[in-house]
């Protein structure tokens, strides 16, 4: 099994026993001292436990024919970790590549975990001197600007929802559209975390909070959704502010997916590579180009932890550029070839200011 993580429980987790100990207590303080989200701890748990995995294969500890799956790493203690080479860190990144067809970004998120490990063996536990990470260069990752909606392609996506439930999905699809959240904090929303002053309190990324303003489309949207939800007979999981009307229960991310992929179908924006995260990115996108919302407001209105990772957001559109062109002080000069005989046929060069007196 490759994760723990159950998607109707999206912050609980097994106990990852089947890393070294030394792994377990990473993942572990990983989470509670520093708060990262049982998500990422999950990630870093599936990179470390396959690459000591690999390393034990790479060693010849293991028959070479022994699936990577099947190699227990449990027994691993600290004299092993610290035989770890930087040869051997690239030797995983290159059989990655080479087997497992890993992407640029994939190695170096898994690069990225073996070197945040280390660092705490190094720095927080004291147990390492040499970490062997620290001079392992990161892939280099293509630079793309984010997807997202244009004005008329939002608009078109609030006006064809089409659903069972009308009220929840049209009301999602305004959340992300108006608010930028992600899709596990709009999962993740309870009825209380909508306040009376037209904010909603936001859980993000290390259980950091932040309250969003709502406008007057998002207002409209909660109300109706709250409308309609104290009318199921049902409800199973009163805090959840979105629920299954089949079950009562809080949404899955999963089926949030689902929904706005069903929601961009009806749109006729289907197989253009949008998705629920790119709608946060619509959001952030059109608040910057047609907002005018400055760089630190879109970062608080993110979550961002710097502003460093808001700037993504400051790409500038077709029509900006254009404008941008347009604007050059030589835009409206347009001068036609001077005849042989005209006065303005004569080279700078050739003028007593500009005569060239290098070969005299």
């Amino acid at each position: 099994m490759s994760t723990y993580i159950d998607s109707r429980h999206p912050k609980q987790h097994g106990d990852y026993k089947d890393c070294p100990p030394l792994v377990v207590r990473f993942l572990y303080d990983s989470e509670t001292i520093r708060g990262l989200s049982p998500r990422t701890v999950n990630a870093y748990y599936i990179d470390l436990r396959n690459f000591f995995r690999f390393l034990k294969l790479h060693r010849g500890l293991v028959p070479a024919d022994t699936p990577l799956e099947a190699i227990d790493v449990r027994e691993l203690e600290l004299p092993f970790i610290r035989d770890v080479t930087t040869s051997e860190i690239y030797e995983y990144l290159h059989y990655v590549t080479l087997t497992r067809s890993n992407a640029p970004a994939a190695r170096a998120r898994k690069l990225s975990s073996i070197k945040g490990f280390f660092k705490y063996l190094c720095s927080k536990m004291k147990l390492l001197e040499v970490n062997p990470a620290d001079d392992v260069d990161a892939p280099a990752l293509k630079k793309a600007l984010p997807k997202y909606l244009t004005l008329p392609e939002g608009t078109a996506l609030l006006k064809n929802v089409q659903s069972d439930f009308y009220e929840r999905d049209y009301c999602i699809i305004t959340l992300f559209l108006n608010c930028g959240m992600r899709l596990s904090e709009l999962v993740n929303i309870n009825v209380t975390d909508i306040r009376e002053d037209c904010t909603i309190r936001i859980v993000g990324k290390g259980n950091k909070e932040r309250l969003v303003y709502l406008n007057r489309a998002c207002l409209s949207a909660l109300d109706r959704l709250l409308a309609e939800r104290r009318k199921m007979p049902n409800l199973q999981d009163r805090q959840a502010l979105f629920v299954s009307r089949k079950t009562g229960r809080r949404l899955s991310a999963r089926r949030v997916q689902q929904i706005v992929e069903q929601c961009l179908r009806s749109a006729g924006l289907a197989g253009r590579g949008y998705s629920a995260h790119k709608l946060r990115h619509t959001a952030a996108t059109l608040m910057y180009q047609e907002g005018g919302v400055d760089m630190l407001a879109l970062k608080e209105i993110l979550g961002h932890a710097n502003v460093s990772t808001t700037e993504i957001y400051t790409h500038l559109g077709s029509a900006q550029l254009r404008q941008a062109a347009d604007s050059s002080p030589f835009a409206q000069m347009d001068f036609e070839r001077p005849a042989a005989d005209d006065p303005r046929q004569v080279s700078p060069a050739d003028t007593p200011e500009g005569k060239d007196d290098t070969t005299e």
